[in-house]
């Protein structure tokens, strides 16, 4: 079961990457990735591997040690429960930084590669977001439309 939940694990997830990377524009894709419910299906595989190892799980990582962690992660379970945690996080981080890229109108053809480096070597992608992001700044609120002198706003 573990082989098959660590090959779930992207599986789940990629649907949400491709509408980010290759149909940013389409109108389903905001509403889909406006939900941070995406990032359940990962997150319920991550909880199937570690919760019935939460006696193994919680001493590596309450305590952590370099060994105590490597022998946790050298196991089947370990490293998929990893690679499930890993891609629920990237998931999160590529999610925030397209919502982010959208809102301050970073073009879908600079997000795509920082996007992928987000899938592949996540925090490298969060740093090549927060790089890219101080090129484009925020949009403004949109102005209150002007009460005229005499009346009062509602």
């Amino acid at each position: 079961m573990t082989g098959t939940l660590f090959a779930l694990t992207f599986v789940v997830a990629a649907p949400f990457w491709a509408l980010m990377i290759l149909l940013p524009s389409w109108s389903w894709t905001r509403r889909i990735i406006g939900s941070p419910l995406i990032v359940l299906p990962p997150v319920l595989i991550y909880a199937l591997l570690v919760i019935p190892a939460m006696g193994d799980v919680l001493p590596a990582v309450a305590s952590p040690t370099l060994d105590g962690v490597r022998d946790l992660l050298g196991t089947p379970d370990g490293t998929a429960a990893a690679w499930a945690h890993m891609i629920a996080f990237d998931l999160f981080v590529g999610r925030w930084a397209w919502l982010d890229s959208r809102d301050r109108g970073v073009p879908a053809l600079v997000m795509a590669p920082v996007l992928v480096l987000t899938i592949l070597l996540g925090p490298l992608g969060l740093a090549a977001y927060l790089a890219v992001r101080t090129r484009w700044h925020q949009p403004a609120a949109a102005p209150t439309a002007a009460v005229p002198a005499g009346e009062q706003r509602a």
